[in-house]
């Protein structure tokens, strides 16, 4: 069988991490998140042990913040990082099937065949919800996480793939997660993946 791809971009809160994670267990393919962020400083000789285990929490971290334009690192770094992330998502598509989590995978693997681009979306009181429940956060982190990470996603889509992560001109799906939750948003996937790519499991 040929090797297919999912690509998932989110909002903040919305738990697609959570779901792509489990996405790659039903499917049994290979997830790309953190992997990529690990690649990317070890190609680079950036630190990584400043950076805790959920990335987007770790706002003070200095890798975190060169991969979201809100810290205070150059234009011409970031620019850096995102064509060292570029190749490693291309290496790593070309080896097998996967899931990928954003850092514009879908505009990198726009010349890809079999590939599904998703979008996880959920209402802002639903993400609040998760930040505080899932994530641990307060009610005032989980406001400024939201506000600042989603912003950041936007402005990184839009220097690096020129669109908007929730532009539906670039996504095959887009799912409210908070209807479904994690085990049945998953399974909404899987299906599809299943369907699209004609996978007999």
């Amino acid at each position: 069988m040929k090797k297919y791809y999912v690509t998932i971009s989110r909002q903040f809160g919305s738990l697609g991490r959570s779901i792509a994670n489990e996405l790659s267990e039903v499917l049994g393919i290979e997830y790309y998140d953190r992997d990529i962020v690990e690649e990317t400083s070890r190609k680079m000789s950036l630190p990584v042990s400043s950076i805790s285990k959920d990335e987007e929490k770790s706002i003070k971290s200095n890798l975190f913040n060169m991969l979201f334009p809100l810290g205070t690192d150059s234009i011409e770094k970031q620019d850096k990082i995102f064509k060292a992330q570029q190749q490693i998502i291309l290496d790593m598509a070309d080896k097998h099937s996967a899931i990928f989590v954003g850092r514009c995978a879908d505009h990198i693997l726009r010349d890809h065949e079999n590939c599904l681009n998703v979008f996880i979306y959920a209402p802002r009181q639903a993400r609040l919800h998760n930040c505080v429940n899932s994530l641990g956060m307060n009610q005032e982190e989980a406001k400024r996480m939201i506000r600042d990470v989603d912003k950041a996603r936007d402005l990184y889509w839009k220097r690096y793939a020129g669109y908007l992560p929730a532009d539906y001109n670039h996504r095959h799906l887009m799912i409210d997660s908070s209807i479904f939750g994690v085990k049945g948003t998953v399974g909404i996937l899987a299906d599809v993946v299943k369907e699209m790519f004609m996978i007999k499991q």
